[in-house]
């Protein structure tokens, strides 16, 4: 049910608040599904290893992490801007830096700024998925970070529900090619069927923006 009041997420009781293009909702509370997959098992053990390395940094090395993470602000999906806290900084610069293969630092590093991708192109059909993009080549020590939807019917129109699906190498040329790993998540694309991406560029662990499209299969 919409409604209008003040931004906010999650569950009480029997209701869960969460916001889409419209606005505002309620939704009755359920149960979420753990399919256990081996991607999840990846992203848990990837969370779980940085979570454990944290409690292991000196005291020093935390106090460094936490003035980062006062010096970087991001926005949730609600719209509302928010600084991490030291541990939550770690955690988030580690995943992205393991994720595309980079060794885990201790130390918390200078801030690196993504360059945000300009121009994207998707070619989607049930034979081919590839992303051209500009600028391109990437810069050096940055990585295409490919978040995928479900196959949604033609006139969908908002997604939550990302999944990353394939890390490009580094200063990667377009186009990059991602129908093997859709197709291994997804299954093929069907002709009709609209699938929505979530592009993002990282640079030694730290995250741009995502370049948000979607697109039919034809």
């Amino acid at each position: 049910m919409k409604f209008l009041d003040v931004p906010q997420s999650g569950s009480i009781a029997g209701e869960t608040s969460s916001r889409n293009r419209f606005g505002q909702y309620k939704r009755s509370r359920s149960a979420p599904v753990n399919v256990n997959s081996g991607f999840q098992g990846a992203v848990r053990a990837r969370l779980a290893a940085n979570s454990a390395a944290w409690r292991a940094l000196t005291v020093a090395q935390r106090a460094g992490w936490s003035g980062l993470a006062a010096g970087k602000t991001r926005t949730d999906f609600l719209g509302q801007t928010y600084t991490m806290q030291g541990n939550q900084m770690y955690v988030s610069v580690n995943n992205n830096r393991v994720a595309t293969g980079l060794t885990p630092v201790p130390d918390a590093p200078a801030i690196a700024t993504p360059v945000s991708l300009l121009t994207v192109t998707l070619t989607l059909t049930a034979a081919s998925f590839s992303i051209a993009y500009t600028a391109t080549p990437l810069g050096a020590a940055s990585y295409l970070m490919v978040f995928a939807s479900p196959q949604r019917s033609a006139g969908r129109a908002f997604e939550g529900d990302f999944r990353l699906i394939k890390v490009s190498a580094a200063a990667q040329a377009s186009p990059f090619v991602v129908l093997t790993e859709y197709t291994a998540r997804f299954g093929v694309p069907v002709v009709g069927n609209r699938i929505f991406l979530a592009l993002i560029i990282t640079t030694l662990g730290f995250e741009s923006g995502p370049f948000n499209l979607n697109q039919l299969v034809a």
